[in-house]
């Protein structure tokens, strides 16, 4: 675990029993409570202790599935899916339940749409600050006009994550089509000036940058675009390619096939320490990463399988604009994608409805806990760096015989290559 996002230092002690006890307040942060069962993983110097799954720490809220652009690669533009709305009544159920929960989770509002697109989104963003948590929310960044902007500032939330992925106007409209990129960073700088004088403004600002072969070479000069409007955070994933001709636009086909030889126990290991990547290190370093050995980069594993569910180890669950509760965001709605040159059919999973049920019970439903277990040992089959048979055109049945559906074998997110702010 990592105790803080600050260099501290946390002592546990060893009772006269040989039990470890933990500080309270880190029992506390990571939902250490009596009857807690708790995943360990040695290693040579160390044992990682993992969250309990049944810590939940962030819900993540879609307000709808209705937008103001079309982006190439959205799963709208492959999908069979109704466009709508998140109702009152949905969110104050919602409400209702966060209130239940303690500690509250922190909440993320986003998902397949804009949620300012919806016009309740800055009153509901209100509401869930006053529980005192943290709040993010994405956005396209378009309709941050001067009064929005202020509303949003005045709701208090915490992190505002906007998506730019092109650093000219040519580059980001080949993405976002229908968007303008100097009228979005123009809308951006003017939020950045608005914030409250402080050493440490709010909201603090995110870039969420989606790479691919037409706008890699943009990642820097977006990253000076962000620094310019005093971004804290950027965040950069990997395109899951919701049509087949987007499928030649991924940057992670050598990855995928190396993934499984590169933490083979046969391969030779190699450590490297940390150093300058400069031109005199560059090219020799770049024939190292893409040889076969299991590498190993300041103590960090370099390219092998992850085979880990963010979503479970964060202790995150999702909600879209129907109520309905699924485990992690790309099981929120049906879609398409292409995985191996063919098309990947990934059905939703629905756990309940906020309608139904509140959201504890849904959390802790025995097999709903049960699933979060499963993924913590992800047993299922390697559909990622696997050539792809049949069976992988979908998240319902995979070769190891696991029938529950969803099979994760072929998430992308498990492996590192993508990942949500």
């Amino acid at each position: 675990m990592v105790l803080s996002t600050k260099p501290t230092t946390t002592w546990a002690e060893v009772d006269e029993n040989g039990r470890l006890i933990l500080p309270p307040q880190v029992a506390e942060q990571y939902g250490l409570q009596p009857g807690a069962r708790v995943r360990l993983d040695e290693g040579q110097n160390f044992v990682r202790l993992h969250r309990p799954v049944t810590h939940l720490t962030k819900v993540y809220i879609e307000p709808t599935v209705a937008c103001n652009l079309d982006c190439i690669t959205c799963f709208r533009n492959a999908w069979d899916q109704p466009i709508g709305r998140m109702t009152d009544e949905t969110f104050e159920r919602i409400f209702a339940g966060l209130k239940e929960l303690s500690p509250v989770p922190s909440v993320y509002f986003g998902g397949i749409g804009e949620p300012l697109f919806h016009p309740k989104t800055i009153g509901w963003i209100r509401r869930v600050k006053e529980l005192g948590v943290k709040v993010e929310l994405i956005t396209n960044g378009t309709t941050l006009t001067e009064q929005k902007s202020r509303e949003i500032i005045e709701t208090g939330l915490d992190v505002l994550w906007v998506s730019i992925d092109g650093a000219s106007p040519e580059t980001y409209s080949d993405v976002r089509l229908g968007a303008e990129l100097p009228n979005i960073i123009a809308n951006l700088k003017r939020f950045a000036s608005m914030r409250p004088a402080s050493h440490f403004p709010k909201p603090e600002i995110g870039i969420a940058f989606v790479a691919m072969k037409r706008n890699i070479a943009d990642l820097p000069q977006v990253i000076k675009i962000g620094k310019s409007f005093k971004a804290k955070y950027f965040s950069v994933s990997n395109l899951q390619p919701p049509t087949e001709n987007l499928q030649d636009e991924v940057l992670y086909k050598g990855v995928m096939h190396n993934i499984a030889y590169m933490q083979a126990p046969h391969l030779p290991r190699l450590s490297l320490p940390k150093m300058d990547f400069d031109e005199l290190t560059s090219e020799a370093l770049f024939k190292i990463f893409n040889s076969q050995l299991n590498i190993t980069y300041a103590g960090n594993n370099w390219g092998g399988a992850s085979d880990t569910c963010n979503f479970v180890e964060n202790g995150t669950m999702t909600i879209s604009w129907t109520g309905d509760v699924s485990p992690c965001w790309p099981l929120m709605h049906t879609h398409m994608s292409y995985l191996h040159g063919k098309p990947r059919l990934s059905k939703k999973h629905v756990i309940g409805n906020v309608g139904e049920r509140s959201l504890s019970d849904i959390w802790l439903d025995s097999d709903y806990v049960a699933y979060r277990e499963r993924l913590h040992n992800f047993a299922f089959s390697p559909c990622t760096f696997c050539g792809g048979c049949d069976l992988s055109e979908s998240n319902e049945e995979d070769c190891l015989g696991n029938v529950i559906a969803p099979v994760c074998g072929g998430c992308l997110w498990a492996q590192g290559i993508i990942q949500c702010p």
